[in-house]
């Protein structure tokens, strides 16, 4: 349970007596992934001031990758090998992989995505540190091709009250976390169990739940992973905007009919959440709008989705923005530099997020405790 009272950001401190090094079981999820698996497993045994086993789960891949996987596992006894003889997707993988978790410690790494020297030594010493931290992470390196330079020194150690943490995901509505650079204590993940069975959100969902029962924190300064961008990765696959603003939602809602939901603060983190979509929702019909993007169907469609959400959807000003630029957008080109103008306005906000995300691990200031 979550003992830190507020959020507070520390100087990073070893704190491991010699000898005392952590154990961490490293799952890596395979699906015709056999080019990439050897760097991937490579770079979890490379680890240093850590005791790390490897557990790779194949999805019943149409490659080399068992026979890749297997020829790893013939070279190191950390390595151990699970094939499925059909297919089972992503989650059901993973959770596999978390049957066979031996380590004080758990990451998911997917076998296209690797971890950065050091990484898995400064997450767990964080973690040591602080017995009631739950999920460390930190910043990854998004990259295609060969991976770029990595920074190795800690600034810093952020650690949040997990329910505020949670608080402010459902207040903006996003996932602030890629997945490789995570690092999770394996007796929370026992306690509040693997990845729900959802198509895109499964690792959100994850993050959310373990937030609820734990504190989070973050290794500032030093990237974590690296995480591999290419045209056949899942995270790559093109997702519609409304697809995206469902399956954001779908995580919200699996969180709060699980565990989740039994927490003092459940029916405020519901209401957080759906008004967070909903909002999004409206900001996105606007820009489609302003770009000139916008079907009149296309538009209804988000609308009407916002207040599925949030049935105060039409009470809030991004509605009566949306309205408005309808009005506007249906009097012709005159109005074409006020769009352009609220374009402007919008992608500086973003890149200001964004900067904000790199630096912290979040895209807006802690808004601090839930009302019950």
């Amino acid at each position: 349970m979550s003992s830190v009272t507020r959020t507070h950001r520390t100087r990073a401190v070893r704190g491991l007596e010699p000898g005392d090094r952590p154990s961490v079981t490293v799952v890596i999820p395979c699906f015709n992934y056999a080019r990439y698996l050897p760097d991937s497993v490579g770079s979890a045994l490379a680890q240093d001031g850590v005791d790390v086993d490897v557990v790779v789960v194949d999805d019943c891949s149409t490659d080399d990758s068992v026979t890749v996987a297997r020829g790893l596992a013939a070279r190191d006894p950390r390595v151990t090998v699970l094939v499925h003889e059909v297919n089972q997707g992503p989650v059901a993988t993973f959770n596999d992989g978390l049957e066979r978790m031996t380590g004080e410690f758990v990451v998911r790494l997917d076998a296209d995505d690797l971890l950065t020297p050091g990484s898995l030594a400064r997450a767990t010493a964080l973690a040591r540190a602080y017995p009631s931290v739950g999920l460390v992470y930190g910043h990854p390196i998004h990259f295609e091709g060969e991976p770029p330079a990595h920074r190795s020194h800690v600034r810093s150690w952020t650690v949040w009250p997990g329910r505020q943490w949670l608080g402010d995901r459902c207040r903006d509505g996003y996932n602030v976390i890629t997945s490789p650079e995570v690092v999770m204590r394996s007796s929370i993940v026992a306690r509040v169990g693997g990845q729900m069975p959802i198509a895109h959100t499964h690792d959100m969902e994850m993050w959310l739940r373990i937030a609820a029962f734990s504190d989070v924190a973050r290794v500032d300064g030093a990237d974590q992973a690296w995480h591999r961008e290419h045209s056949s990765s899942l995270s790559a696959r093109k997702v519609d905007l409304l697809k995206d603003l469902s399956e954001r939602r779908e995580a919200f809602d699996v969180l709060l009919a699980g565990p989740a939901g039994s927490i003092p603060e459940a029916q405020t983190l519901r209401r957080l959440s759906s008004r967070a979509i909903a909002r999004d929702t409206l900001r996105t019909a606007c820009h489609m709008v302003d770009r000139g993007r916008a079907s009149e169907e296309s538009v209804e469609d988000l609308a009407a989705f916002a207040v599925e959400v949030d049935p105060g959807a039409a009470s809030l000003p991004e509605w009566r923005q949306l309205q408005r630029r309808r009005a506007s957008a249906s009097r012709g080109p005159l109005t074409r530099p006020l769009a352009a103008a609220a374009a402007l306005r919008r992608r500086l906000r973003w890149e200001l997020r964004y900067r904000r995300w790199q630096r912290t691990g979040v895209y807006d200031r802690s808004r601090g405790q839930l009302a019950r």
